[in-house]
């Protein structure tokens, strides 16, 4: 029996006491650059369930954001209105950005803070903690909602970007997000790391009813010096792919195995030792993450059997060139049954030096529909086979993370 299996063994034992019945949901959130095939009409786009999820904010909105930047008329500043709307009917809004892109996009950080006196927010310095960026993208309504997902607050994500995100109703993976938030909530004024759990911790493991199915899914949270967990999010992927038998997808911005100028193998030597068992594996990344020692590693890896790499090219927008845009943003893997949707990049600093969220999905259905998403880019006309005579060139935008 794997230890997938074992977990759900354990928790059915107990379900009334460590979960008792409650709200819970987790939804699919995509934004699509407009003028693309790539839309999902029974995925709900990002705006909406943004919108929704603030409209409904009664008591307390939690924003944890690498940046934010708006321009007028675009949807983002839908979004930014609604949260001054709802700090003006009473919902106390904290807000927290990365130090190091706060100096970049101070603008419409600070016109939030200044228009509510139900609006504060706070700067954090993640470098100084851990050598990282405060790269996490999520936020909490009431206690009981959560967004997590590859959007951040950028008008280019809600229009120009392809993103994938869910949004989670449950009070206790809620609350166990929000322990993080607070923790680095009040880091930014103490510049003290201190985390003050509200419960036993059992490593962020639930279970529910999703869609009819018995449900296991769990909150990763990175890095792992600065969380609640005990389990490296490392350790519960090199896991996913070890009891894999036969696809895993992957679908980032980037992924990159240099890490000061050292080789960084924990997530590849798992993906490699599953190839060689005779799972399939395909990896889609973005056309800015086409360095020359990138591709010159991505040729390496399909020399393996059963591994494939595209890179998708998001063809311009016809109203004109959109810096930092029209680019593959999404961070996610299918494995089986199982599926992890994050913040993080495929890269070491992104786990070890950065603050990231995820979550993990362990149900079949709906890990079948995150993977028709992958295969939707996969088998699109903007994605390309990264082949081993074939010769690629970086696409420049600047840097998005």
């Amino acid at each position: 029996m794997n230890k997938f299996k074992l977990k759900i063994l354990f928790l059915f034992l107990f379900p009334l006491i460590i979960f008792p019945q409650q709200k819970f949901d987790i939804e699919l959130v995509e934004s699509i650059p407009v003028e693309t095939t790539l839309d999902n009409p029974d995925i709900r786009n990002t705006q909406e369930v943004w919108l929704e999820m603030i409209n409904s904010a009664q008591k307390t909105l939690d924003i944890e954001q690498f940046y934010i930047t708006s321009e007028e008329g675009e949807p983002l500043d839908t979004i930014l209105k609604a949260i001054v709307a709802a700090a003006n009917r009473g919902v106390e809004v904290r807000i927290i950005v990365d130090a190091g892109f706060y100096e970049m996009y101070p603008a419409d950080v600070s016109r939030l803070d200044a228009q509510s006196y139900n609006i504060e927010k706070r700067v954090i310095d993640f470098k100084t903690l851990a050598g990282g960026i405060q790269h996490a993208k999520f936020f909490i309504v009431d206690d009981e909602q959560v967004f997590l997902g590859s959007q951040n607050y950028d008008w280019r994500s809600l229009k120009h970007i392809h993103e994938l995100g869910v949004k989670i109703d449950d009070e206790f993976f809620s609350n166990d997000l929000l322990m993080i938030f607070n923790a680095d909530w009040n880091y930014c004024e103490t510049h003290e790391w201190n985390i003050k759990r509200s419960r036993i911790m059992l490593n962020c493991v639930y279970v529910n009813y999703l869609e009819g199915i018995w449900t296991q899914y769990w909150l990763l949270i990175h890095p792992k010096d600065y969380s609640i967990l005990n389990y490296p999010d490392i350790l519960h992927l090199r896991e996913i792919f070890d009891n894999t038998h036969s696809e895993i997808t992957l679908q980032f911005l980037s992924y990159n195995v240099d890490y000061k100028g050292e080789y960084w193998g924990e997530i590849e030597y798992g993906l490699i030792k599953a190839a060689e068992r005779g799972v399939k594996i395909k990896l889609i990344i973005s056309d800015w993450n086409l360095g020359k020692s990138a591709v010159e590693h991505f040729k390496y890896l399909i020399t393996f059997p059963n591994i494939e790499i595209k890179y998708t090219e998001i063809p311009e927008w016809s109203g004109g060139y959109v810096s930092f845009a029209r680019v593959e943003h999404c961070k996610f893997i299918t494995a089986d049954s199982v599926c992890w949707i994050g913040t993080s990049n495929m890269s070491k600093d992104y786990f070890y030096n950065s603050r990231n969220v995820g979550v993990v999905v362990e149900n079949g259905k709906f890990t079948q529909r995150v993977r028709d998403i992958f295969y939707k880019s996969w088998n699109s006309n903007y994605a390309h086979k990264i082949e081993e005579e074939g010769t690629y060139k970086i696409r420049e935008h600047g840097e998005i993370k």
